[in-house]
C-alpha cells in the first residue's frame, strides 16, 4: 500500500518508520521545506524524534500535490490546531489524488472556537472523502523502536477499506483494532490530555498512588459521562482509545500532558512553561474547549472544571485537588 504521512513530529516519524517496516511505500513530509531538506539530508528527525535512523527507502517529501498522486491512504499527523490548514492543502490537490481511498488522523484535540473533533474538521474541509481516527496508548518512540502496540481505528463507514487498512497496518509490532464509534474514539483521545494534566499535578504534589488511582477512576468515569453526552458509545470508554491511552498518558514519563502537570504541581507557572515550547501539549487548549462545551450543554465535569481553573484561572493545584475531596458525597 502506498501512505503518505502528512507532519513530521514525533508520532508522525514512528508511524511512518512502523509502515516502512510493514514493506509499504511510505512518504513523509513535514510543514517546512527546512526541516524536509534537514531529513533528506541526515536521515535522522532531531528536532522531535531523535535517535532513529529515517531508512533509504523511506521517501522525504515537501509539496502535498505530487505526494497524493500515488497515495492511497493519507495519515494527518499535525497537532489539532494545523488539522484544517492541511485539510485545505489536500483539498486543492484532490483532482491529482486519483487513488486516495482514505484520510487517517492522528490529532487529539478539538478545533479551536468550533468544538470540531478532527474527523469533523476532515469532513467540513474534504466532503466525501472517507475519513477514520487511529488512536490509543501510543509513545512514539516505542513505536519508533518496534516494542509492541496496540491501537485502534475508528471510522463510521466501513466500505472494505478499513480492513484493508488494518491489515496493512498491523504485524508483530503493532495490532489494530477497528470501531465503528469514531465520535468515541476521538473523544477518548482527546479527553485523556486533560486527565493527565491532573494526574501529573498529582505527582508534583506528591500526594501518592492512592490518590493517583482514585483521580484516574473518576476521570474514566467522567470521561465516559461526557462521551455518552455528546454522542459516543460508553463501551468504547474501557477500550485502548479510552481506558488505555488514558492509563499510559497519565503514568508516562515521556507524556507532555502529565509533564506539563507535574510541573505545576511543583509550583512552576503556565506561562513559564509554555514559552518557547517546540512541541505541542494538546490537553491546554482541549481543556479551554471541552470545559466551554460542557458549560454550553449542562455536563458536569468536575475534575476537567478544576484542570481548567488551575490553567487559565491561576488556582493552586493544591486547591483544586483539595475542591475534589470535599465536594458532597455520594455513592460510587
Amino acid at each position: 500500500m502506498n501512505f503518505c504521512v502528512l507532519g513530521a513530529g514525533a508520532w508522525g516519524t514512528a508511524v511512518a518508520l512502523h509502515l516502512i517496516r510493514q514493506g509499504h511505500s511510505v512518504t513523509l513530509v513535514p510543514r517546512r521545506i527546512e526541516a524536509a531538506m534537514a531529513l533528506a539530508s541526515d536521515r535522522e528527525n532531531k528536532d522531535y524524534l531523535p535517535g532513529f535512523e529515517l531508512p533509504l527507502n523511506l521517501q522525504i517529501g515537501f509539496e502535498v500535490k505530487p505526494v497524493l498522486m500515488e497515495a492511497d491512504v493519507a495519515i494527518l499527523a499535525c497537532p489539532s490546531k494545523g488539522l484544517r490548514s492541511i485539510c485545505d492543502s489536500i483539498a486543492a490537490s484532490l483532482g491529482s489524488a486519483e487513488a486516495l481511498k482514505l484520510v487517517i488522523t492522528l490529532c487529539k484535540g478539538l478545533e479551536d472556537g468550533t468544538f470540531l473533533r478532527p474527523g469533523e474538521v476532515v469532513e467540513d474541509a474534504l466532503p466525501g472523502i472517507p475519513h477514520a481516527v487511529l488512536s490509543g496508548p501510543t509513545n512514539a518512540a516505542e513505536v519508533a523502536a518496534g516494542k509492541p502496540t496496540a491501537v485502534t481505528l475508528g471510522a463510521q463507514v466501513n466500505n472494505g477499506v478499513i480492513e484493508d487498512v488494518q491489515a496493512a497496518m498491523s504485524g508483530g509490532t503493532m495490532r489494530v483494532y477497528t470501531s465503528e464509534d469514531l465520535v468515541g474514539v476521538e473523544l477518548g483521545g482527546c479527553l485523556k490530555n486533560i486527565y493527565a494534566i491532573a494526574a501529573g499535578c498529582v505527582d508534583g504534589l506528591e500526594f501518592g498512588d492512592n490518590a493517583k488511582a482514585a483521580l484516574m477512576t473518576r476521570a474514566l468515569n467522567e470521561m465516559i459521562r461526557l462521551g455518552v453526552n455528546l454522542g459516543a458509545d460508553s463501551k468504547t470508554f474501557f477500550g485502548l482509545s479510552g481506558f488505555g491511552d488514558l492509563v499510559a498518558t497519565c503514568n508516562g514519563s515521556w507524556s507532555r500532558n502529565r509533564t506539563l502537570g507535574q510541573k505545576l504541581g511543583e509550583g512552576n507557572t503556565l506561562e513559564s512553561l509554555m514559552s518557547g515550547r517546540k512541541t505541542v501539549v494538546e490537553g491546554v487548549t482541549a481543556t479551554k474547549e471541552f470545559h466551554n462545551l460542557c458549560e454550553e450543554k449542562g455536563i458536569d465535569a468536575p475534575i476537567l472544571n478544576q484542570v481548567y481553573a488551575i490553567l487559565y484561572e491561576g488556582l493552586d493545584p493544591r486547591h483544586a485537588m483539595e475542591a475534589l475531596m470535599l465536594r458532597d458525597l455520594k455513592a460510587e
